[in-house]
């Protein structure tokens, strides 16, 4: 079979894969990611070896790059910006303060737990620091939560993705050279999110004045205008400095979505389905790459790094980040429950492992499977019972009708009652 065919073959089934295991998912009202994963293992090399995403060579890191761009964008461009100003102190303090407690517990755990080595076990604690709006945001919209803990989960995720895969770059520069000087350190983190902010800012601005030209811009080419900018400005950023193309994306879906366009329905309906697609693909590809002999051959000293993470890890960052922030126990015991891992977590450990490879150094398939193993196991404990925990903790939208409705009856019954007693006094008066 010609090499052609062959990728092919392979992008259309794992196109069919992803989006029948959307459907099926939102039939039965589960989280997409786990059948995506499910589905991807399923056809991958470990199982019935029908997908072998190694076909596509580099250009699996350029499907990777790309779609994690659209990803990004899409849910910078639905962030309630007027509802995060309610949560900007413990939104600035779960991405910053937030992200080092994530570091320095993953990493340790992952020594101590995992037996990995110090470099590789910071450079696994880098990759699962962010929690991201490919997970967090379908699964918000499915169990309805209400709306401080879910803007705060969603602004979580858009932001903290770019930052994470910044520093995740860094932790990797470390460990393929050894050395980092700290200057070396500021000057990794302050330029890409520089240059990507100032791009994104000018480039998302310049855009908006674009598509509110309606004689100039037809219609039926806005969206196109839209995905061809942000391509072509993170591609812009990429080139200028790496990862900074993360954090145009974001930037330029903020910037639009605070231009308030005419146009931003039909905007946010088409990067739904783009961001839909790019998910599918893209999680069907890197499970169907995963090795689960490697998962395996981690033991259990894996699961409880995962586990630590989850129970341990994830409580400190909520409590320190909300510390005064006015929330309740429900909504803080929620958003210390809730922070499953997804796709940029997954593409930078599948990129991470090739470049480990590529200099000669060993644990690049190790870091690869246990990001894999967390990804799953939060996915699956914590996706699956997200809407039992927020009924359970009275957090849900669902029950609220209910009880403004029985509140309403109330209301009504006695305002009834007083009606009729008024009466009654009025007919004595009379008599």
């Amino acid at each position: 079979m010609e090499e052609s065919l062959q990728i092919t073959i392979l992008i259309s089934v794992t196109v069919v894969a992803g989006i029948a295991a959307q459907v099926v998912a939102g039939y039965f009202q589960i989280p997409s990611i786990v059948l995506l994963l499910l589905f991807g293992i399923l056809l991958g090399r470990d199982c019935l070896a029908f997908l072998d995403p190694s076909l596509l060579g580099v250009g699996l890191e350029v499907v990777v790059s790309l779609s994690v761009a659209l990803i990004l964008f899409e849910g910078g461009l639905n962030l309630q910006l007027g509802e995060l100003k309610e949560v900007s102190t413990s939104l600035r303090n779960l991405v910053t303060l937030g992200v080092l407690i994530t570091l320095l517990g993953a990493g340790i755990a992952a020594h101590w737990l995992s037996e990995f080595p110090w470099t590789i076990a910071f450079l696994y604690a880098s990759l699962v620091v962010v929690t991201g709006p490919t997970v967090i945001n379908p699964l918000l919209k499915q169990i309805g939560v209400e709306k401080q803990v879910a803007t705060l989960l969603e602004g979580e995720g858009v932001f903290i993705d770019p930052i994470g895969a910044i520093l995740s770059v860094i932790v990797l520069h470390f460990v393929q050279s050894g050395n980092v000087q700290p200057l070396i350190l500021i000057k990794g983190l302050v330029l890409p999110l520089g240059i990507g902010g100032a791009i994104g800012i000018s480039g998302g601005w310049l855009l908006s004045q674009l598509l509110k030209q309606d004689k100039f811009l037809l219609q039926e080419l806005k969206n196109l205008v839209v995905l061809a900018s942000v391509w072509g400005l993170f591609s812009l950023a990429q080139v200028l400095q790496g990862e900074s193309g993360l954090v145009v994306a974001v930037v330029m879906g903020i910037v639009l979505k605070a231009s308030h366009l005419s146009s931003e329905p039909l905007l946010r309906r088409f990067n739904e389905q783009l961001s839909i697609l790019s998910n599918s693909v893209l999680f069907i590809l890197l499970a169907a790459d995963l090795s689960i002999a490697s998962v395996f051959a981690l033991g259990w000293g894996s699961v409880l790094t995962v586990l630590v993470l989850m129970l341990i890890v994830r409580p400190v960052d909520v409590l320190i980040s909300t510390w005064n922030q006015a929330y309740t126990w429900q909504q803080q015991l929620f958003l210390c429950w809730v922070a499953p891992r997804g796709i940029v977590a997954a593409s930078l450990a599948s990129l991470f492992a090739v470049s480990l490879a590529k200099h000669g150094i060993n644990g690049g398939d190790s870091i690869k499977a246990l990001v894999f193993l967390t990804i799953m196991m939060t996915v699956f404990f914590q996706g699956l019972t997200a809407g039992w925990a927020a009924s359970l903790l009275n957090l849900s939208l669902t029950s609220q009708p209910d009880q403004k409705c029985l509140q309403s009856t109330n209301d009504y019954i006695n305002t009834q009652i007083a009606d009729d007693k008024n009466s009654t006094v009025a007919k004595l008066v009379d008599s």
